[in-house]
């Protein structure tokens, strides 16, 4: 039997507004299967050629395709199905369906933050955007990214290795890994029980035209979208685009003022975007119970003495002068300078301009 809204998905040259005035004028897929020639051309804004298009379509073996996909792995959702997530298919432009593979949840109730930035991003970037979605997994929330080189991929790796929940939106099909330095991200999602999806049909290869609209789509499955790393004119600030239009959130992790890199974070705060300079205050503000001493700081803190521990928890992403860290910690200057020559030496701390620091991620 035929899965009608599979075969809506696939009709060639009906897009996106097309098949929503159909969908808005017949109600689902099987009743646009059932219409005449002369009954689509009743619907504003179907043409000539939209409707032949669907006549012809028919002729068409979707049963034969549909079960080859099937055996391969990978499963079709359309917004008619109650697995379809709600928040997606209240996106202007919603996409009308997805293809899967591994586990989507029955239902996407759990904070979902998407982690999105440079391709060519700095080890800097690469490490903060692991070090952020590793402490959102270990809280419980959601991460969800494009799968992309640099940032994308750092967002994954560090849900992964808390063993959380993330999902690949991808701008080709999704049995397609791209890029294909991603092999292992991509097996891994499936592994852990997270979901590779598109839009776009098995065999779709990777093309520029694609990428843009699939970040409608990782911003619309998100509800707050953090930006690490971008160029002015960064295909990832598409994304922030759309959230802003979504209503999304959208968080940015600031950088130095002459780095290309930093340009369009910066340029994100300049105009309101939230700041993320500390990810323990980025959780609370989520709400979320993150771990404050993830296992990494607690091995640190085995390495430290306990005047090396009171400073170096006094520390965070955001560069804190040393005036600070007399005022909280209530220890001398000369103590001070000391303590911080010893974590820089033993490299915990990082020294951004004189006198101001910051932890080593």
């Amino acid at each position: 039997m035929i899965n009608y809204a599979y075969w809506l998905s696939n009709i060639p040259g009906i897009g996106i507004r097309t098949r929503n005035r159909l969908i808005g004028a017949a109600g689902s897929a099987r009743e646009i299967y059932g219409l005449t020639e002369k009954q689509l051309l009743l619907i504003p804004g179907v043409e000539e050629k939209h409707a032949a298009g669907i006549m012809e379509s028919k002729k068409r073996d979707y049963d034969t395709e549909y079960e080859s996909m099937a055996e391969r792995g990978i499963f079709f959702l359309s917004r008619e199905e109650q697995l379809f997530p709600q928040r997606l298919a209240a996106i202007p432009d919603a996409p009308y369906s997805l293809y899967v593979k591994g586990t989507m949840p029955q239902e996407w109730n759990n904070k979902t933050v998407a982690i999105v930035g440079a391709r060519r991003c700095s080890a800097y970037g690469s490490s903060v955007a692991e070090k952020i979605a590793g402490r959102l997994a270990a809280s419980g929330a959601w991460v969800v990214s494009g799968m992309a080189s640099g940032v994308d991929g750092s967002g994954h790796t560090g849900a992964l290795r808390k063993n959380g929940y993330t999902c690949a939106v991808l701008g080709c099909g999704v049995d397609i890994c791209y890029p294909k330095s991603n092999s292992r991200i991509y097996q891994e999602i499936l592994e852990k029980n997270g979901a590779i999806i598109s839009e776009y049909p098995p065999g779709t290869n990777p093309s520029a035209p694609l990428f843009p609209a699939r970040n409608r789509i990782i911003a619309g499955l998100a509800d707050v979208v953090v930006i690490v790393e971008a160029k002015i004119k960064s295909g990832s600030l598409i994304t922030a685009d759309y959230a802003l239009e979504q209503g999304k959130d959208i968080y940015a992790v600031p950088g130095r003022m002459y780095d290309a890199l930093s340009e369009g974070c910066n340029n994100l705060i300049r105009q309101g975007a939230g700041i993320i300079s500390d990810v323990d205050e980025f959780l609370k503000e989520l709400e979320l119970q993150g771990e404050i001493n993830t296992g990494e700081d607690n091995l640190k803190n085995l390495l430290l003495e306990k005047d090396e521990r009171l400073v170096y928890s006094c520390l965070s992403l955001r560069p804190k002068n040393v005036g600070e860290l007399l005022k909280k910690t209530g220890i001398s200057v000369p103590e001070m300078m000391d303590i911080l020559a010893r974590l820089l030496q033993k490299g915990f701390i990082t020294e951004t301009v004189k006198n101001y620091y910051i932890r080593k991620i």
